[in-house]
């Protein structure tokens, strides 16, 4: 790898350190490129990125970053998977180590808080942003339907009362 090419990788490696919430490291030893190809596509479906670099380099980015607590983890072949969504690279990193098991989770960090595997596959368990909004759509039209549902009801309940007058009358 040439000089300009290691520098230019270390700048894409900064931004990512700078920019995501959440990166994810693990091992990769063994996984077949279909295997990667198919991680790689599993995580952009969900808003996340995988990179494999070198350790040295990514090293060199992670001096002085929230998630410099890592670069313990930058030994032997590891891979980093990154989104700015807090759940969306764990979420995928654990569900595809489950089916494969040459994925092994070393850890990783959120901030400038450093996370064990167990606090990688805690993440992974919450709901994504978008699941939130959505019960949280949720939760603000439920009372929006009962208020109309109740200011109805009286209506109804009137329209009943004079069904069952006419009614009598019809037979009197």
């Amino acid at each position: 790898m040439e000089r300009a090419a290691k520098r230019e990788l270390v700048s894409t490696l900064n931004d990512v350190f700078n920019t995501t919430s959440v990166v994810v490291v693990a091992h990769y030893a063994g996984l077949t490129v279909a295997d990667m190809q198919k991680l790689r596509a599993q995580m952009k479906q969900a808003g996340a990125t995988v990179k494999v670099a070198k350790n040295s380099l990514a090293k060199i980015a992670l001096e002085g970053k929230d998630v410099a607590s890592i670069s313990g983890l930058m030994k032997g072949p590891t891979l980093i998977a990154y989104s700015s969504d807090p759940v969306a690279a764990p979420k995928v990193a654990v569900d595809f180590a489950k089916g494969n098991d040459k994925l092994v989770i070393l850890g990783g960090a959120m901030g400038t808080t450093a996370l064990n595997v167990d606090g990688v596959k805690a993440l992974a368990t919450l709901p994504s942003l978008d699941e939130l909004r959505g019960k949280l759509v949720g939760l603000i039209q439920a009372p929006a339907t009962k208020i109309a549902q109740l200011s109805t009801a009286p209506a109804a309940k009137l329209a009943r009362v004079f069904g069952a007058y006419a009614k009598t009358g019809e037979a009197a």
